[in-house]
């Protein structure tokens, strides 16, 4: 029997949805500052450039990630329209593609590393290729826990008040790491 939400479930969870976008404004902002921390470092001196050409797995954590927020959404709408299983299924591919966007990004890492681009050295410009892909990755590991925590409540069969809930600050925060992911990797495009 399904469970009715009381006035007091609804307050719960409008207040941790709203944790949830206030999370999202305080990492815009460390971002922002992160940007213009590497524009101001670079203004001064043409030598102060990236200068190093960026991974090409870049461009595969791109369309992985992109493809990674149209499989959480096709899970949101899944939820919405009562296909639990396609839910699930999309829940877990988003963890897949989640986690295949991690490695890439570890694996671009290792590229820098081979061309001799280290998180520290000489021109600081170059480690804050690793500050803003790090901070990113940071962002990503917390994605997949909320992606997972929606399965899990799913896989327990918890009421679709709270399902729905789940999934909309879910999606929400994979749809905000996507774009966050997009404006780090044209910013480094441009600077390099």
């Amino acid at each position: 029997m399904a469970q009715i939400p009381t006035e007091q479930d609804r307050q719960n969870l409008k207040a941790k949805k709203f944790l949830v976008w206030l999370f999202i404004v305080s990492s815009f902002i460390l971002f922002a500052g992160f940007t213009s921390g590497f524009i101001v470092y670079t203004a001064g001196s043409p030598n102060r450039g990236i200068k190093t050409i960026l991974p090409h797995t870049f461009i595969y954590s791109t369309a992985i990630i992109i493809l990674s927020s149209v499989t959480m959404h096709l899970a949101y709408l899944s939820g919405k329209r009562l296909q639990f299983g396609k839910q699930k299924l999309f829940l877990v591919l988003t963890i897949l593609l989640g986690i295949a966007f991690f490695y890439a990004q570890l694996t671009a890492w290792g590229t820098l590393i081979k061309q001799g681009v280290y998180f520290i050295n000489y021109n600081a410009s170059q480690s804050f290729i690793y500050v803003f892909t790090g901070m990113h990755l940071l962002h990503i590991f917390a994605g997949l826990i909320m992606v997972l925590t929606a399965l899990i409540g799913k896989i327990r069969n918890i009421s679709q008040v709270r399902n729905m809930f789940r999934l909309e600050t879910t999606s929400i925060f994979w749809h905000f790491i996507d774009i966050l992911w997009i404006y780090i990797y044209v910013f480094l495009l441009l600077n390099q």
